[in-house]
């Protein structure tokens, strides 16, 4: 009752502190108008006649003004951290030489933030520096600042006065590698200056949150997250922009409102939003909010006050303070797939072998292209109508450029009229039409990029607007195209590609646009191997076995989870029986035990994976929702509740093998000599346990996998009883046992026959 007078008091209190704040100016106004009216003068009048009298409605207001303040407190208490905040207190420097002054905050797994460093600049070869040995020693490594810098070499720490500074560590190395931060001269080899790091350090920690509600407009997103106290990553991002006049929306309450805040896109800007197809995002709250002062983040259309979808903000964040210190780029943990589903075309050629394919369809008035790439991020494909029909000709081409802008985070594909054969000087070479005073009809529909291969899908007119720069696309006849691939300048706009035949087509490529079924390509770019990589490792399989242990492992960089299965991975996998994701082979009607460490506490999603069994090579069951979820089947390790929901029931306590140092896959050759690298940690308590039978019209193939993620695990290979190679060596066994055993009954009964007759 409390609890809800509490709400109700605070959620009155801000909509009138929000009302207050909207009629500031019309209250001004009056505060400058004319005197007190009569009848205001009459209510100061028992006032001026000295009585005093107390109403209910007066005791009321006290009552409520207690309860606010009680709820305020209270929410304080276990929501905000006080304010300044920088994160976990670590020490204040000690100082030995030059001034060394500062006080050391964690800032999450991998920052360090020194508030107010102080150092005179003189010492000739010194760097912020941290180890673990017990004391500061020549076996650190530095940390570089400033962390933008050009040379070889980091630069030497320069004089500071009373400078606020972010420090991240190298190396993927994690505040828990470390036990102390120097100020250190590594020339001379002395320390000015050490603060130690405090064992079991309990640093602030991004926080994964559940994906979108889907209300309307087609809002669907992956798992959002809170990076830091005012920054949220939105992975896989889908909304069909239709909403007049709708923002992303923060405010209090049991449910969006109308009494909610905008907060700006990615770009910064607080104009409607725009339509996002499978996007990662990157948004932050305006000036002086943050996430401990909010109950939910919504898409909201003001004009029409409705809700498009929202995620809760739950009130036991410690999440790292808002220092700046977050990048585009999500932190090491979070991996998101995307989940557009992609058309099925029946037309596809290869442009560049094991290197650009297209695939096409009619859509209406529309061409619908999907380009395919093995392309890097700071690479190009293109793609278009030829400058001559007949042959491959650049100049006067109308082409797509088609890339991944790593500045912004989004999939383009820009309109090109190539001119001549250089780079664009704004009037004339390869250009944008943009830029050359056309503009850009391409359509963005989709992008992706998994596996080394960038694919991007948009559409264009058939008949374009523009008759200087686009040039119609012929459906009654076969016409000459072009393909290249290159490297993207400063400006993300396409630069000079090799003239080689893996960089553009040398011959004649003829494409018929309304044709059907034109299926020339022979495989995927997603089955070529990168040949460029380090030699992966064979995989590992487990037979005639019927009892596994599973926990948690690195992946292996290139030799291990990519090569093995042809997707990313997410940094860990399932390690079963101490292999790297083993195919494992069972038989139909036998039961089989797996003991499990793979985590049992959800509010550490990081290092929370139930194990179970499924028919799905994704898994993830847990973040499915709908259709989605129905689509897989769970074997083992799954329950359902009442209402269909799916609960894990495969959780134990949490082991890992880990890094001694840092992955080191690329430079071993097999996965014996890697595991050398690696130690195995177990917290506290007791592993799971799960009883598998096998059902006898389980299919051939299952996937042991995580279910609160995707791409743990790998193949379970189901065959029939005694099928499996360690049973037929049992079966063997048995029947030799079996004759053993007949003939020495045999020669017993004869040898006891002997004696009888004797």
């Amino acid at each position: 009752m409390w609890r809800k007078a509490c709400r109700l008091v605070r959620e009155t209190t801000l909509w009138k502190t929000r009302r207050q704040g909207q009629m500031e100016a019309p209250t001004t106004a009056v505060a400058a108008g004319p005197l007190p009216t009569k009848s205001s003068t009459r209510t100061r009048t028992p006032a001026a006649r000295g009585l005093t009298i107390i109403t209910w409605s007066q005791v009321a207001v006290v009552v409520a003004v207690a309860a606010l303040l009680q709820c305020h407190v209270s929410q304080a208490a276990r929501r905000a951290p006080p304010e300044p905040y920088y994160g976990r207190y670590i020490g204040d420097f000690t100082n030995f030489a030059h001034g060394i002054k500062g006080q050391i905050y964690a800032v999450d797994e991998s920052t360090l933030f020194v508030k107010s460093f102080a150092y005179d600049g003189t010492g000739p070869d010194a760097f912020f520096w941290v180890g673990k040995t017990p004391r500061p020693s020549p076996e650190g490594y530095i940390i570089p600042y400033p962390e933008e810098y050009t040379g070889m070499d980091p630069p030497i720490l320069q004089a500071h006065n009373r400078t606020d500074i972010i420090l991240r560590l190298p190396m993927g190395k994690r505040i828990k590698d470390i036990r102390w931060l120097s100020v250190w001269c590594r020339r001379f080899t002395v320390d000015f200056g050490e603060v130690f790091i405090p064992p079991n350090l309990d640093v602030p920690k991004p926080r994964v949150l559940p994906e979108f509600k889907r209300l309307a407009h087609g809002l669907r997103s992956s798992n959002i997250s809170v990076l830091d106290a005012k920054t949220f990553y939105i992975p896989n991002l889908h909304y069909d922009g239709a909403g007049p006049d709708a923002y992303f929306w923060v405010g209090n309450g049991s449910e969006p409102n109308i009494m909610g805040i905008k907060v700006p896109n990615e770009s910064g800007s607080l104009e409607p939003l725009r339509g996002y197809q499978g996007e990662d995002i990157e948004i932050q709250l305006p000036e002086g909010l943050t996430v401990y002062d909010i109950d939910w983040l919504a898409v909201w259309c003001v004009e029409y006050r409705h809700n498009f979808g929202h995620v809760y903000i739950p009130r036991d964040l410690d999440v790292p303070p808002a220092l700046g210190q977050t990048k585009i780029t999500p932190s090491w943990w979070y991996s998101p797939t995307t989940t557009t589903p992609r058309p099925v075309y029946s037309n596809c050629r290869e442009l560049l072998p094991n290197k650009l394919q297209v695939k096409w369809e009619l859509q209406g008035d529309y061409l619908q292209v999907e380009l395919f790439g093995r392309i890097t991020e700071d690479q190009y494909m293109a793609f278009g109508l030829s400058g001559a029909n007949g042959r491959p000709q650049m100049a006067q081409s109308d082409v797509v450029v088609a890339f991944y802008d790593t500045t912004t985070r989004v999939f383009r594909a820009e309109d090109y009229f190539i001119s001549d054969l250089s780079q664009c000087d704004g009037q004339r070479g390869a250009c944008p039409d943009e830029r050359i005073g056309g503009r850009n009809d391409v359509i963005v529909l989709s992008g992706d990029r998994k596996n080394g291969v960038t694919s991007i899908r948009y559409k264009r007119l058939l008949q374009p607007n523009e008759a200087i720069y686009d040039a119609p696309i012929p459906t009654d006849r076969e016409v000459s195209v072009i393909a290249a691939i290159g490297p993207l300048n400063a400006r993300k706009e396409a630069n000079a590609h090799l003239h080689t035949a893996s960089d553009h087509n040398q011959d004649d490529i003829r494409i018929n646009f309304a044709a059907r079924n034109d299926h020339a390509c022979k495989s995927s770019l997603y089955d070529v191997k990168d040949e460029s990589g380090p030699r992966p490792w064979p995989t590992r399989k487990i037979e005639g076995v019927r009892k596994f242990r599973a926990s948690i492992g690195p992946t292996g960089g290139k030799r291990g989870y990519t090569s093995i299965t042809g997707v990313p991975s997410w940094g860990i996998a399932w390690y079963v029986n101490d292999l790297l994701i083993p195919e494992i082979t069972v038989e139909r009607g036998l039961t089989y035990e797996f003991i499990i460490e793979g985590g049992n506490d959800p509010s550490q999603p990081a290092r929370y994976h139930p194990f179970y069994i499924t028919d799905s090579p994704e898994g993830g069951l847990g973040q499915k929702m709908g259709l989605e979820a129905r689509k897989q089947k769970a074997y083992a390790g799954v329950e359902y509740d009442e209402d269909g929901n799916a609960i894990p029931t495969g959780g134990g306590r949490y082991c890992e093998w880990e890094h001694q140092t840092v992955d080191r896959s690329a430079e071993i050759e097999t996965f014996e000599e890697y595991m050398k690298t690696l130690v195995f940690k177990c917290e506290e308590g007791e592993p799971g346990y799960l009883n598998w039978t096998v059902p006898m019209n389980a299919p051939d193939q299952l996937y042991y996998q995580c279910f609160t993620h995707n791409n743990l695990g790998w193949k379970i290979n189901v065959v029939d009883m005694g099928a499996a190679g360690g049973s037929i060596a049992s079966s063997n066994k048995l029947i030799l046992y079996g004759i053993s055993t007949v003939v020495s009954l045999v020669a017993t009964r004869l040898l006891f026959s002997g004696h009888v007759l004797a």
